[in-house]
C-alpha cells in the first residue's frame, strides 16, 4: 500500500528531488524525536526535529535540529542575528504553519521563513524529517533537504 502524499512529499516530487517514506505507529504519549528514533530503529542523531522559534527583532525563524538535542537558544539568536530567541507557544504552531506537534515538516510551511539546519546533518548520506504528518518520515539526503527548505547550516555552540 502506497503512502498518502502529503504537501512535504509533493514538493519534492515538484522539485524533482529524491526521497522516501519512513511510516510508523504514532504513540500519542510520546511524540519526541528519540521515541520516534526507537520506533523505527534509527539513530536519534538521523532523526531531525523540526523547531519554531521566535527572534526578539528577526521574528519567526525554523531550526532542524538531531532528535536527541534541544535547542540552545543563544546559539539560535547568534544564527539568525538576534539579540534573544524563544520557542513559539505549541498552540502556535499551527497558526504559523499549518502543522501540529509531532508533524510538523521543515516542508510546505504556510510562509517560507528563514531555515536553519544543525550543520551535523552534512555527516550522514540520509537523515529523517517529519513527512507534515504523525506517523511519517521523510528519508532525504542533507544536501537535497538544504536545497529544499532553502536552508542556512549552523552549529550549535555549547
Amino acid at each position: 500500500m502506497a503512502a498518502k502524499k502529503t504537501n512535504a512529499a509533493r514538493i519534492l516530487d515538484q522539485m524533482g528531488i529524491h526521497y522516501s517514506i519512513a511510516e510508523y505507529q504514532v504513540d500519542e504519549a510520546d511524540l519526541s524525536a528519540t521515541h520516534v528514533a526507537d520506533i523505527i530503529g534509527q539513530s536519534p542523531d538521523i532523526i531531525f526535529k523540526t523547531l519554531v522559534a521566535r527572534g526578539e527583532k528577526k521574528g519567526i525563524a525554523v531550526f532542524i535540529i538531531p532528535g536527541g538535542d534541544e535547542l540552545n537558544l543563544k546559539a539560535a539568536a547568534q544564527a539568525i542575528g538576534d539579540k534573544k530567541v524563544s520557542m513559539i507557544q505549541v498552540k502556535e504552531l499551527m497558526p504559523l504553519t499549518g502543522y501540529i506537534r509531532g508533524g510538523c515538516s521543515p516542508l510546505g510551511m504556510k510562509k517560507n521563513f528563514p531555515t536553519y539546519v544543525h550543520d551535523s546533518v552534512l555527516s550522514y548520506p540520509e537523515v529523517y524529517v517529519s513527512a507534515g504528518v504523525r506517523g511519517m518520515q521523510l528519508v532525504i539526503s542533507p544536501k537535497d533537504l538544504i536545497r529544499a527548505t532553502n536552508a542556512t547550516t549552523w552549529k550549535l555552540i555549547d
